[in-house]
């Protein structure tokens, strides 16, 4: 298990690592890990690996371990590596998590379970099981419903969440009311979020457009509104993201998920 002390918060903007993948669909751990050096390059924060944008759901376990301490090792000490860990069952959260930490990852990102009114019982079975390393929540309905209501957040073992549902008015309920770190998964509320306050963002158009994300987290409403057209083109998912991802950094489109 991982140091605890590494597992470190972070503001501003995040990337959602795309996972790419050759021809024949195995993962490209290098050519993965290379994108993330890049994204950091263009100004970056964290780099998070195997979450719903890399197509977590396709991978294998030791395929997530691999591509965990690939980005770990190539991209510089300073920026924080979050593996994605959510699963349908605690248990399999737990493991996930626990094999994430050991293969280098500084933080954890849960998602919540599917079909779960009330995800505590989860979250605490998660954190029981790992013992002292921080958790951060993932609040995402569209992939796992019902996802987590606002007046939970503050039950749960976790130091943070990540809500991607893009909700204006569920963002202004959380600051003021939740008191951990707050980070935004949609690229269509990163002015608002930043001048609110929020944390910070984790995104998958972070991948091909980390430029004006960043800006827009930093109040330029221009780049909030250059991102439009490409926020609307991540679909579908995650074939659209990843064309964006080729024709900017002329990575590969292969997917596993159709």
């Amino acid at each position: 298990m991982a140091d605890p002390d590494r597992t470190r918060v972070f503001d501003g903007v995040g990337v959602a690592l795309v996972t790419l993948f050759d021809h024949d669909q195995s993962v490209d751990v290098a050519a993965t890990a290379d994108l993330a050096v890049r994204l950091v390059d263009e100004g970056v924060r964290a780099v998070l690996v195997a979450g719903s944008t890399g197509e977590a759901s396709a991978l294998e376990a030791h395929e997530r371990r691999s591509l965990v301490g690939a980005v770990r090792r190539r991209v510089p000490d300073e920026v924080p590596v979050i593996a994605g860990t959510g699963a349908p069952s605690a248990r399999q959260a737990a493991r996930l998590t626990a094999e994430a930490f050991d293969a280098g990852a500084d933080a954890a990102l849960v998602l919540s379970p599917p079909r779960a009114a009330d995800p505590r019982p989860y979250y605490a079975a998660v954190a029981d099981a790992v013992g002292e390393v921080p958790l951060r929540a993932y609040h995402f309905p569209v992939v796992s419903a019902p996802g987590i209501a606002v007046d939970v957040l503050g039950d749960l073992p976790v130091v943070g969440v990540k809500d991607s549902s893009g909700d204006p008015g569920r963002l202004l309920e959380a600051l003021t009311t939740f008191d951990g770190d707050l980070y935004v998964g949609s690229s269509a509320i990163l002015t608002q979020a930043g001048a609110l306050g929020a944390t910070g963002a984790i995104l998958a158009l972070a991948n091909s457009h980390p430029e004006d994300c960043i800006a827009a987290f930093g109040g330029d409403p221009a780049a909030q509104l250059r991102l439009a057209p490409h926020h609307l083109a991540m679909a579908p998912f995650p074939r659209g993201i990843k064309a964006q991802v080729a024709s900017r950094w002329g990575t590969g489109t292969v997917a596993r998920l159709h």
